[in-house]
């Protein structure tokens, strides 16, 4: 059977057959959840929830004993920026 091999491989290689495939640079690879969520961020809505999440964050760690953890803040900031991202990131997907 190796036999078959080699002779099936410089049959292919004599008769260019099967076309050769060149690998080609790859692009640096952007993601665009990425950029969109930069640019939705920069909103006057999201960047307002930003500065509340900001503000209690600040809030907490001054203090040495506290329950609050920012969570209500932290969830209506996140839910506002993929809400922006969601009308154009499909679009934007191959």
């Amino acid at each position: 059977m190796a036999w078959f091999a080699a002779f099936y491989g410089k049959l292919v290689e004599n008769l260019q057959i099967l076309p050769r495939v060149h690998a080609q640079e790859e692009e640096e690879l952007v993601d665009p959840q990425t950029v969109l969520r930069e640019k939705c961020h920069q909103g006057p809505k999201v960047e307002a929830l930003y500065a509340k999440y900001q503000e209690c964050n600040d809030r907490v760690n001054s203090r040495s004993k506290t329950t609050e953890i920012c969570q209500e803040e932290l969830f209506d900031y996140l839910h506002e920026l993929d809400h922006c991202v969601t009308h154009t990131l499909f679009s934007k997907l191959k």
